[in-house]
């Protein structure tokens, strides 16, 4: 595999942003999906960023950004909870594979969020593991509400904000962003970023 040079936060998350506005306009170019790109990249990999996302079937990372095979490093889990298989994960891609951004993604209509927001309110608390995964969302949805944020979106929010910062404090990511996708038209708003030049904002 030929060596290309890493990108820089800043230009990894420009990637991804060209990459989503080719989406949104129904114009993708389906970059590095052939088998070209499948014979190069079988030796080794060399993502630009660690995407870490929600388990949702309708948030593909490589459709909804236009990317290809070896393009990004991609860890899900229902609600994007950081536990700590996904922190190994993370952290994988950030300290062996270099990868220079790691990116949160949310979304709206979040089936962790909805049953958070329900067993706070005193409805039904799920059974087995997916017990954990809602009280680990939960915080999210109590902080928006102390805040006085009751509304979906600005609970959605509240979560990947909250994501956002507990990688930072937990693992080796240097440029962490934060973004909420919206299902019904496919773009991607940014929410909040730690180590970009151009957006340097938690909140």
């Amino acid at each position: 595999m030929s060596e290309t040079p890493t990108p820089t936060p800043d230009d990894a998350f420009e990637m991804l942003l060209a990459g989503n506005h080719r989406f949104v306009a129904s114009s993708p170019e389906h970059p590095n999906q052939d088998a070209a790109r499948r014979a190069e990249t079988a030796p080794a990999q060399n993502p630009f960023a660690v995407l870490f996302g929600c388990s949702d079937s309708r948030l593909a990372a490589e459709i909804i950004f236009d990317q290809g095979i070896g393009d990004l490093f991609v860890v899900r889990n229902a609600g994007h909870v950081a536990s700590a298989e996904a922190l190994g994960s993370i952290e994988y891609g950030v300290t062996v594979l270099d990868c220079p951004l790691v990116v949160v993604l949310g979304h709206d209509q979040c089936g962790a969020i909805a049953a958070a927001r329900t067993a706070i309110d005193g409805g039904r608390v799920p059974a087995g593991f997916v017990r954990d995964i809602v009280e680990r969302v939960a915080p999210s949805v109590l902080a928006a509400r102390a805040a006085g944020s009751e509304q979906p979106e600005e609970i959605l929010t509240e979560h990947v904000r909250h994501t956002v910062d507990l990688l930072l404090e937990r693992s080796r990511a240097l440029a962490v962003v934060g973004l909420s996708y919206r299902l019904a038209d496919g773009t991607a708003q940014l929410v909040g970023s730690h180590g970009l030049s151009r957006t340097d904002s938690t909140r």
